[in-house]
């Protein structure tokens, strides 16, 4: 694939995917990720570096030169930095509190500055207190290896016995939407969200879309929402990304394509009565950037991350990259959490090793090569 350096309207290089897929690989920068970008250079097929300013909270202004730095740093690399997830929604937007248009203002003065510094597409949620919920953070799988673990009846029961067991077997490692600092208040979050059902979150997000979209319009910046992980509400908490109809009533909150989806199979897969192929077709013109990873499902509700391998878990993987393939998907795709193989997990982040990941990168990239007849443009 040809990646060629365009000129940007204040005069700035961005880089441009001339309308072709883009592998993208998730980093959490120098510092902050036990993977260099030496080492992802390795990996065949990887041109994009999907970033984020990891030690901002949300709610924070993003300086222009720690944005400048980060982008220098990838395109130096070789790579592109067109994707950032996330730039993280305060709370106060969420809830709707009387400040929220302090906190709308600088993202949008965020969106702003990304989209000079050539950024195309930012991922982001809009789950209420947690952005993702797992109970074990290692699960040992039959083969040695292990990986994220989602046990129903563990999730169900006090979430600050979770979030303690969670954060103490994150193994020091920041994890984005576990910040302890935010967690710290759990109770006081809560008690924020009282009030705030279903069709009040929803209510909010149209409000923060409302305000934001002209913004990204006027900055060639694509939102991407990323789908409730796990994909129904926890802890009587809404969830309103979960499903085909949620994600249909999303997208005419606004309807802009700059209003568009992170189409991301292992959230919504855990829904075993989520058609993620029949969905991928639906919303394939808004699907900005796709996180492709595998999961095996239990009757009860369990389910536990495995290889990429479309035999070896609940996930049509195949189907998926035969469908993006034949819509001819222009976006962002990347390869998502991973198993920790080969000692790896006392290494690096949940989720985010460099093995198994790379040999998604390898998978997907086969599949995508396979259904075009080999076709590299």
């Amino acid at each position: 694939m040809l990646i060629n350096v365009l000129i940007s309207k204040d005069g700035g290089a961005f880089f441009g995917h001339n309308g072709y897929m883009t592998m993208t690989w998730r980093w959490f920068g120098e510092g902050n990720d036990s993977i260099t970008l030496e080492q992802i250079r390795q990996i065949p097929g990887v041109e994009g570096i999907v970033w984020s300013l990891h030690d901002l909270q949300a709610g924070e202004v993003w300086p222009e030169e720690r944005i400048k730095e980060t982008m220098d740093l990838i395109e130096k690399a070789g790579f592109n930095g067109e994707v950032v997830e996330s730039v993280n929604i305060h709370d106060s937007i969420k809830i709707g509190s009387p400040d929220r248009d302090k906190y709308i203002d600088i993202y949008i003065n965020t969106i702003e500055k990304l989209g000079k510094a050539g950024v195309r597409v930012i991922c982001y949620n809009f789950m209420p207190v947690f952005d993702w919920v797992r109970t074990d953070l290692y699960k040992e799988a039959r083969d040695g290896s292990n990986a994220l673990f989602y046990e129903k009846a563990k999730a169900e029961s006090d979430p600050k016995i979770l979030i303690k067991e969670i954060l103490d077997g994150g193994k020091d490692f920041t994890m984005p939407g576990w910040e302890p600092e935010r967690l710290a208040s759990i109770e006081k979050l809560f008690d924020a969200y009282k009030g705030v059902d279903e069709e009040k979150l929803t209510a909010n997000c149209r409000y923060f879309l409302e305000r934001i979209i002209p913004a990204c319009e006027k900055y060639d910046v694509k939102m991407a929402v990323h789908p409730d992980d796990p994909p129904w509400p926890i802890y009587g908490l809404p969830r309103i990304v979960r499903s085909a109809d949620h994600i249909r009533r999303y997208l005419k909150l606004v309807d802009s394509p700059c209003n568009g989806l992170t189409f991301c199979t292992g959230s919504l897969g855990a829904n075993g009565e989520n058609d993620l192929v029949a969905m991928a077709d639906e919303f394939h013109d808004r699907i900005h950037f796709a996180h492709l990873r595998n999961l095996k499902r239990d009757p009860n509700g369990d389910f536990i991350e495995c290889s990429h391998r479309t035999q070896d878990g609940d996930v049509d993987l195949t189907g998926l990259v035969e469908l993006l393939r034949r819509r001819d998907y222009n976006g962002y795709l990347r390869p998502d959490h991973g198993r920790h193989i080969w000692g790896e997990e006392e290494t690096c982040r949940p989720g985010y090793g460099l093995y198994d990941r790379a040999l998604g990168v390898m998978y997907l990239l086969g599949l995508w090569d396979a259904f075009g007849k080999g076709e590299r443009k």
